[in-house]
């Protein structure tokens, strides 16, 4: 057996190192678990990676300019490659590293300029970035005049804070953000410095400790002192819901959808979740006439929410509803399931604090459940277990388990782990197809579970609104917060902690919008290859998953074989109907 091992890796050996890259041998790499592509891609990452870890400094323009500089000549190489006689996967590679490159080239020199513009505040900062560069080789170094050194760029904190505090507030929230980031570099390169020196060089103690503390507390209280220092008219106003975002524009949601390769404007999107949401209203109509309500859809889904199990109970319904859920799965045959990833999921609660920004139970390896503890007040310990309701949970335990975000990491990190770059319209995309096939396939098993898995379909259909709307300087966070409640009929507290997250969390500004997005476009690939019998709903799913994380208008042209022209833009209408 050893044997047998030792030569197929010599196979493939054989096969990346002597083959062509030539139109005559394209279908043999696309038959391989990997591109013509994947030296230089791997290389790429691990050559930034080194980068990245030593010019190690945030913010610094040291590491923004040399890895800017990297990337640019990255793509110098790439662009060298012969793209025409690439095959499929590698046209695909070609194009997922070049967007990678796109993209960190242009948050790189937005940093750059971002730095530049704030420049005259820390014309101090080169000798902290001078110190943090002799620390990297060890240059031993004299005790005495790094604590004058330090003394003189403390003077200099102290009194640039002085001006800012005697200044008009006059800044940009964005710059204000790339200030304090700015700040805490400094702070993070002092402390590398000391911390190499600390004790093991006795003279460099004695001189420097207390310099470096002085010196790191005018820091801290320079960094405090930006926040001050925004114009707030160039702020929206707190409308009530205190909630102070950043909303992006229409230029800049364009750019970014181009970039994830959605070839949709911003209002066509909100058309689409317009109709996407007339089918929820429609279907939410019936599952409310059959539990005897009539029209009346709101008190349907009130009874609903009051299903909610005792405290306590939720971790035991959790493992119910995946059970089923996953016992489904295998009887329609729709993926392969790993049995080591349905043994290594396991299950931990969310914090009190960290329900007012996620009110709803995350997937992923660890199952993380929302739920009140005693220490909530009575209207919130109710808002919790009204949200998280079993059929509300029935929704979604899929989307965050199997065939969702857990199988999809389990996969992706054994799969083409080196493709580059990232999507949330994959990522969540796929979990959102499987809410709307399963709900096509009848896993609801009453009209109480339909009025479930509603709720959360026009959830992700008001992403779309919401969020678009918002980034258009259209509604404000109030409002978003209200169309949650009065359309799809939120909690109000969960409708909070939605639109808190979605404006003021680590979430980039297309991130809600990728939910429903991203699924109609796997659910629209599904239809060109499973409704018309060129594969079965296995073979699609399991082919999905053994791509890794990419666009999935690229997902598409692997699948369906189709050659991209190396100046390849958008252009797949996913959704005509």
């Amino acid at each position: 057996m050893k044997y047998l091992s030792l030569f197929f890796i010599l196979h493939i050996f054989v096969i990346i190192f002597e083959m062509p890259i030539n139109g005559q041998t394209t279908e043999e790499w696309d038959k391989l678990p990997f591109s013509e592509l994947y030296q230089f891609i791997n290389k790429t990452q691990e050559d930034y990676s080194s980068l990245s870890r030593f010019y190690r400094i945030p913010n610094s323009p040291e590491r923004g300019q040399r890895l800017k500089d990297f990337l640019l000549e990255s793509k110098a190489e790439l662009l060298q490659f012969p793209y025409e006689d690439l095959s499929v996967n590698g046209q695909v590679d070609y194009q997922l590293i070049k967007r990678y490159l796109d993209d960190k080239i242009h948050s790189f020199t937005r940093n750059l300029q971002e730095y530049e513009e704030l420049s005259e505040w820390f014309q101090y900062d080169d000798a902290i970035y001078q110190l943090e560069k002799l620390r990297r080789r060890g240059k031993q170094l004299n005790g005495m005049e790094i604590a004058a050194q330090l003394d003189k760029t403390t003077k200099q904190i102290i009194e640039n804070n002085n001006k800012l505090s005697n200044s008009e507030p006059n800044f940009k929230q964005s710059l204000t953000k790339r200030a304090k980031r700015i700040i805490r570099g400094h702070q993070l390169a002092l402390k590398s410095v000391f911390e190499f020196y600390e004790g093991y060089d006795p003279e460099f103690t004695w001189w420097v400790e207390k310099p470096m503390i002085k010196i790191d507390s005018a820091l801290e209280a320079y960094s405090q002192n930006f926040d001050n220092c925004i114009d707030e008219s160039l702020l929206p106003p707190d409308d009530g819901s205190g909630i102070i975002g950043s909303p992006i524009g229409r230029a800049e949601l364009l750019r970014q959808l181009e970039f994830e390769l959605i070839p949709y404007s911003p209002e066509k999107l909100i058309e689409i979740a317009t109709k996407e949401f007339e089918f929820c209203d429609k279907e939410m109509l019936k599952a409310s006439a059959e539990m005897g309500f009539g029209k009346d859809w709101r008190n349907a889904l009130e009874k609903v929410k009051q299903s909610h199990v005792e405290p306590g109970q939720q971790p035991e319904e959790m493992l119910k509803l995946y059970n089923e859920s996953v016992d489904f799965l295998k009887s329609k045959d729709l993926i392969s399931i790993p049995p080591l990833a349905e043994e290594t999921w396991r299950m931990s609660m969310i914090s009190p604090e960290r329900q007012l920004v996620s009110p709803f139970f995350l997937g992923g390896e660890i199952l993380q459940i929302a739920y009140p503890t005693d220490e909530m007040d009575h209207e919130h310990k109710m808002m919790s277990m009204r949200g998280n309701n079993p059929h509300f949970c029935r929704a979604v335990v899929h989307h965050e388990l199997i065939a969702g975000h857990h199988l999809q990491r389990f996969m992706n990190n054994r799969n083409k782990d080196y493709r580059p770059g990232w999507t949330p319209f994959w990522t969540e995309g796929w979990a959102l197809y499987w809410e709307l096939l399963l709900y096509e396939m009848e896993f609801p098993q009453s009209a109480e579970d339909r009025v479930g898995m509603l709720f959360w379909r026009k959830h992700r259909c008001a992403r779309i609104i919401f969020s678009i709307n918002y980034h258009l300087g259209k509604w404000t966070p109030q409002e978003c917060i209200d169309y949650l409640v009065d359309r799809v009929g939120h909690e109000r507290a969960n409708a909070e902690g939605e639109i808190r997250r979605s404006f003021t969390g680590d979430y980039g500004p297309l991130y809600q919008i990728a939910y429903m997005i991203g699924g109609l476009q796997f659910y629209e690939l599904k239809k060109e290859l499973v409704d018309s019998g060129e594969m079965t709903y296995k073979e699609y799913h399991d082919a999905v998953l053994k791509e890794n994380n990419l666009p999935v208008e690229l997902l598409r042209a692997i699948l369906l074989k189709q050659k991209l022209s190396k100046d390849f833009k958008t252009n797949w209408k996913f959704y005509e109907r």
